[in-house]
């Protein structure tokens, strides 16, 4: 929440979800859409503000922003660009370090660990 807090701007999918969300925690920090038919667009104006140093945040209505939702051209931009990136963790450390690598988030195929047994590892990879 702090996050959101602070941030000068927010880029979600959908501002009148988002802002229902936000709502409820007494954020008001100003919307913008960021959805898969303006990213690219979106992605120009938002880098461009954050050259000016505003902190800018992206959420998604469900999941990771640049996993399966909007968010990879953003990230992929700021990184090029050389700004900071902080991503908030979920449940799990690879989404976090995936986003951070730069590297398209699709495909991507997480498997756990590996068998033990040679043959069983073999036919799994």
């Amino acid at each position: 929440l702090r996050a959101l807090r602070g941030a000068d701007l927010i880029a979600c999918e959908d501002t009148r979800r988002t802002m229902k969300i936000l709502s409820r925690y007494g954020i008001r920090t100003p919307l913008v859409s960021y959805h898969s038919f303006n990213e690219k667009e979106r992605t120009r104006t938002l880098t461009e503000r954050l050259s000016r140093g505003e902190t800018v945040a992206l959420v998604s209505d469900a999941g990771t922003p640049g996993i399966s939702d909007p968010g990879y051209e953003l990230i992929r931009s700021s990184l090029e660009a050389g700004f900071e990136i902080d991503v908030l963790p979920g449940a799990t450390a690879f989404v976090p370090a995936l986003l951070l690598s730069g590297f398209p988030p699709q495909p991507f195929l997480f498997e756990g660990f590996l068998p033990r047994r040679k043959g069983d590892r073999r036919r799994r990879l």
